[in-house]
């Protein structure tokens, strides 16, 4: 049975499934008609004790689908969105992590190589993260996002993180009105 969280509400993942070695972050989102197409992509950002990347390359997208360790694999760029299910996904295998792994962050953004000012969260619905145990074929946890984000192009959506040798999921929906590049920098990688 699936747990249905709210903004900022957090799932034990191996409470619940023990021994899970590993999850796939399915998210999901449906953009309104409006000026322009427009194409939302998936990261995940691989962090330390200290709440930043281990390294640049632990920044996984679309131009970089896995971390050098391979424990967190984009599957694959969906410009389109569409079709049914989730738009796009993110592995991860919590035995690959190195020990300093603390938390993995998902984030959605809006490519925008134009700079509309049109391409805003405010077009954005039905935009969900779900965590999956893809070796029992079930759906461990979802959060609907239901924030109105007129200015954000992009958003943190959840994240994986460990804490007391467990593996928990934490419901966010922080947006970021500097786009994928004021998340990066927060989290420090060097853009």
């Amino acid at each position: 049975m699936t747990v249905s969280l709210t903004k900022g509400g957090n799932f034990s993942l191996t409470r619940s499934e023990p021994g899970l070695a590993g999850v796939v972050a399915g998210l999901g989102w449906k953009v309104n008609t409006g000026p322009g197409d427009m194409d939302l992509d998936a990261s995940a950002l691989v962090l330390g004790a200290d709440g930043r990347v281990l390294s640049d390359g632990h920044f996984v997208f679309f131009n970089n689908p896995a971390c050098p360790d391979n424990a967190v694999r984009h599957t694959g760029d969906n410009r389109t969105g569409e079709g049914e299910g989730d738009d796009e996904q993110i592995a991860v295998d919590f035995d690959l992590l190195p020990p300093e792994a603390e938390a993995v962050v998902f984030v959605v953004s809006i490519h925008d190589e134009h700079g509309t000012p049109a391409h805003t969260f405010g077009r954005v619905r039905d935009a969900y993260i779900r965590v999956v145990h893809v070796a029992a074929g079930m759906e461990l946890c979802r959060y609907e996002l239901t924030e109105d984000s007129q200015d954000e192009t992009a958003m943190v959506f959840g994240q994986l993180y460990r804490r007391d040798g467990e593996w928990k999921f934490r419901a966010i929906g922080q947006g970021y009105a500097s786009g994928l590049a004021g998340i990066a920098k927060d989290y420090g990688v060097n853009v």
